[in-house]
């Protein structure tokens, strides 16, 4: 896994863990990455965002109805790979008979 990616995993785990709130100078403070850097690099940009969305929405109503619906669309995702997967195997297993 990217270096850079763990830090700022990790800082944002810490910064959650200590009910503090995440922002992109805590983690560049926490990481010794520059806050210029966390912003312009989309991996780190996400994944920091994505814990500041997790913070404030955790035990809301709000928050939770988003989860249901990422949850919800995830599951459909696979079960719609599951279908392609199954029908490609069963066209493999006509042809092998």
């Amino acid at each position: 896994m990217n270096t850079a990616i763990t830090k700022a995993e990790q800082a944002c785990a810490e910064l959650t863990a200590t009910q503090q709130p995440i922002t992109f100078t805590q983690v560049a403070a926490r990481t010794g990455l520059g806050r210029t850097t966390l912003y312009r690099n989309p991996s780190l940009r996400a994944l920091i965002e994505q814990h500041r969305h997790n913070a404030t929405q955790a035990g809301t109503l709000s928050g939770l109805a988003d989860d249901i619906t990422a949850l919800r669309t995830a599951i459909e995702a696979i079960a719609s790979r599951v279908r392609r997967h199954e029908e490609q195997l069963r066209q493999i297993t006509k042809r092998g008979h």
